[in-house]
């Protein structure tokens, strides 16, 4: 497939360029900053820009099987510039035909904050992540209102390392408790399978190791 990666050189980012490449994806990089990429590769496109810019986030859409969206905070930029980005993205799909969005959110987002153990809700959310998980309400609400096939991602507390192999979708006797993580590996590769899955499409898996 041809894919566009928005978030590229994130730490999440990183691992879902290097897992699609070694898919046989033909990626499509946006970044801001395309040295962060590294050396050139085969099959590797970067398209340098800001998601707040509309024009540049269309250039990058357009001609592409699917959209990956990780975009995240930086430090010291406004909150809003990922929801505007997530505005643009959705809007250029929408204009350019491309149906099929994964978009990576975090549990405790939307409905999922009712499901989420007690410290999280009581605490760690209001009290620490309450700005960062305003911005995932909102950039939820702009992806659940399209008319996209979009699949919305939201991986428990995120760690580094390798891939474990290990995710477990959130549902029924799978619950997530305070010390539940993945793997930012992991999570790519989750991410990745979605692609071409339709078993969780217009839904929002919730995943842990």
């Amino acid at each position: 497939m041809k894919i566009v990666i928005f978030g590229a050189t994130g730490a999440t980012g990183r691992h879902l360029v290097e897992g699609a490449l070694a898919a046989g994806h033909a990626v499509t990089a946006f970044a801001r900053s395309p040295e962060a990429l590294g050396e050139p590769r085969e099959r590797l496109r970067v398209a340098t820009g800001d998601v707040n810019d509309a024009g540049s986030v269309q250039a990058a859409i357009a001609g592409q099987d699917a959209v990956i969206c990780a975009l995240g905070q930086r430090k010291g930029a406004p909150a809003a510039d990922v929801t505007t980005g997530t505005q643009n993205i959705v809007g250029a799909m929408e204009k350019a035909g491309v149906r099929r969005l994964v978009f990576l959110s975090g549990y405790g987002a939307g409905d999922s904050l009712n499901e989420a153990h007690f410290v999280f809700r009581r605490i760690i959310r209001p009290l620490f992540l309450r700005e960062m998980y305003a911005e995932k309400d909102r950039q939820e609400e702009i992806v659940r209102g399209s008319a996209l096939d979009w699949i919305i991602v939201r991986p428990v507390r995120l760690s580094d390392g390798p891939a474990r192999g290990a995710c477990r979708v959130i549902e029924g006797a799978v619950s997530a408790g305070p010390s539940a993580e993945i793997t930012r590996a992991d999570v790519a590769a989750f991410m990745l399978g979605q692609l071409a899955d339709d078993r969780y499409l217009r839904k929002t898996p919730g995943i842990m190791a």
